[in-house]
Order: C-alpha cells, then sequence, then structure tokens
C-alpha cells in the first residue's frame, strides 16, 4: 500500500543536490527498515513516472523523512519537480526495499559512487562505528558539488571532479592502497561504469565474494529511468 508524503521545506545541499523533506500521516512501512540503501519508489502521476530513491532519516515518531534528489535544470522528471517542491505538495511512495547495511564483522569499508549514491553513501557512514576503517569515493561534477559527508575518523572520503574520462571510479578504485583483511564493499552509480568496470575489478581481479559486495547501477547515461531498465533486463538475460 503506497505512503502519502507531504512537503514541509527544501534545502540546498549542493548546487546540483536538493533535500526535500516530508511528513506523513503513517510511517508504519518503515518499522523495520534497517538497510542503509533504503529505497522507495516515488510516483509522479502528472508524467506518468515512477522514479527509485534513497529515503532518509526516517523518525516514526515524528513522521517525517528525507529525500535527496539530483537536479540538472529542468533534465528528468524527479529532479525538476524537486527544485519547484512547495510545502503542500505531495507524493506517494511505495516501499522501503533495500538490500545493504556496513557489516559489522568487516575489517574495513569499501563505498564508492557518484551524486545519485550520496544519500545511500552518506547513510551507510552513519551506521559505521566509531572504530571503522575504510575508504569512501565519490565522483562528483566539481568544488561545490561535494556534499559535507562525516565519517568516523578511520574513514577517508575522497572526491573525484570529472574529467570527461569514463572511468574515473575504477580508476581510483584500482588504485587504492588494498588493506588486509575482509572487506564490505558498496557501490553504486552510472550503470556502465560501475557493473562493467567496478564489479569486474572487485570480483575478478580481487577475487571478493559476491557477499561481499553490493553493486548495482541506479543509472546509465544517455538513458531516462524506462530505458535503463529495459538495458537492465537485457543484460540479465544476456
Amino acid at each position: 500500500m503506497p505512503t502519502d508524503l507531504t512537503v514541509t521545506r527544501t534545502e540546498s545541499i549542493t548546487p546540483t543536490l536538493t533535500r526535500v523533506w516530508f511528513s506523513s500521516d503513517d510511517l508504519s512501512a518503515f518499522t523495520d527498515s534497517v538497510f542503509t540503501d533504503r529505497y522507495v519508489k516515488l510516483q509522479f502521476p502528472d508524467a506518468g513516472a515512477v522514479r527509485t530513491y534513497t529515503a532518509l532519516f526516517p523518525d516514526l515518531e515524528a513522521r517525517t523523512l528525507a529525500i535527496d534528489f539530483v537536479v540538472h535544470g529542468d533534465e528528468g522528471v524527479a529532479g525538476p519537480w524537486a527544485s519547484r517542491a512547495q510545502p503542500g505538495d505531495t507524493l506517494s511512495v511505495n516501499g522501503p526495499g533495500g538490500a545493504y547495511r556496513p557489516d559489522a564483522g568487516a575489517d574495513w569499508h569499501l563505498l564508492v559512487g557518484d551524486e545519485a549514491a550520496v544519500p545511500a553513501i552518506a547513510a551507510a557512514l552513519a551506521d559505521l562505528p566509531a572504530d571503522a576503517v575504510g575508504s569512501a569515493i565519490v565522483l562528483v561534477d566539481g568544488p561545490a558539488d561535494e556534499p559535507s559527508l562525516e565519517a568516523p575518523a578511520g574513514v577517508e572520503v575522497r572526491f573525484l571532479h570529472r574529467d570527461g574520462s569514463p572511468a574515473q571510479l575504477v580508476s581510483a578504485v584500482r588504485a587504492l592502497s588494498w588493506p588486509e583483511g575482509r572487506v564490505h564493499a558498496f557501490v553504486h552509480g552510472e550503470a556502465e561504469e560501475v557493473m562493467k568496470g567496478v564489479r569486474p575489478h572487485l570480483l575478478k581481479e580481487r577475487g571478493l565474494d559476491r557477499d561481499q559486495v553490493s553493486i548495482s547501477g541506479y543509472w546509465r547515461r544517455g538513458n531516462t529511468e524506462e530505458g535503463f531498465r529495459v538495458w537492465k533486463s537485457e543484460n540479465r538475460d544476456a
């Protein structure tokens, strides 16, 4: 059953990332939601579209949550909606879903992604214990687009700025000094780079087991979400 959300306020996290805060009469669907990649399906009836986003800070007592939207002008459906959102606007969502939470038994953690993955990466960093160690690598357009990410002292947060290369994330992961011990990795972002670049590096070259990694494309360059779903289906079939 969908959950109805009402906009209470918005805030600019970076020039390309807008946070929309919502209230709801009923957030019971989130009662057992423990994953840091907690996602919901937003329904945009005017556009006849459904979009997938990470839900942040669900507070069942206060009945509030937030969603961060990547905004690039009038491009897309959800971004322009978020840039124009006003208190009182409403959306319906289905979910939440999710599959990843940092493994407390891992020796170190690897978090990799672009702007679309920033909410889930931020939630994962907040979930880590104070003595956690690891690396977070985040790709953004430039210095002004770097969000503030709080992390344990032992987790290095590094931002990459786009230079036109389609393989910046995998190059950065390849260049990492690889600590001893068992790693738990979360890698999400542009599908081609994540699935055809970082994924084979971790599974084949680094020899990680599948239970050590959460890897998925959140979007694909040149595709709408509908086109991206077709691409994912075709790749699964292949």
